[in-house]
């Protein structure tokens, strides 16, 4: 299991939801326990001895519970460093946008990048940058049209 600089992706059901959902019970249960800690956690294997515990800084742990949950609901997972850069495909694909259109958000400076050769890429910073400003945009725009929607009244 080897990682990149683009990071580690599980595909949705790489992980059956009902071990992710146990998982994240157990490690839910110890973190609500020892909240306030800032100790390591050790993790035991349920097949090795107490000598074989695998340290965890709790920042870690508390990730994996964020990551588990996904997988438990059946969905992908993702783990990228934040200093990665992604090509344009890559970062279209975060989008969910056609790559034609993210160049034209590049070409408008929407989201910055650089230039390596002919190639561009994207932090994913910037991009994740990007992408919440543009999902409070379309949050505002929805709350908008329901309170027109409630004013004229359409509801």
């Amino acid at each position: 299991m080897g990682t990149t600089t683009q990071g580690r992706k599980l595909e949705p059901g790489v992980i059956k939801t009902q071990d992710a959902k146990r998982a994240l019970r157990r490690l839910n249960h110890y973190l609500d326990r020892t909240r306030g800690s800032d100790e390591d956690i050790q993790v035991h294997l349920e097949t090795g001895t107490q000598e074989e515990a695998l340290v965890l800084p709790r920042p870690a742990a508390e990730m994996f519970a964020v990551m588990l949950a996904a997988l438990a609901s059946g969905k992908g997972v993702q783990v990228m460093p934040v200093d990665a850069e992604l090509t344009t495909q890559q970062a279209a694909d975060v989008l969910n946008v056609s790559r034609p259109y993210l160049i034209g958000l590049l070409d408008d400076e929407k989201i910055p990048y650089r230039r390596v050769g002919r190639h561009r890429r994207i932090r994913i910073e910037d991009l994740m940058s990007y992408k919440r400003e543009d999902d409070q945009r379309r949050h505002d725009a929805a709350n908008e049209m329901a309170q027109l929607g409630q004013d004229l009244g359409l509801d």
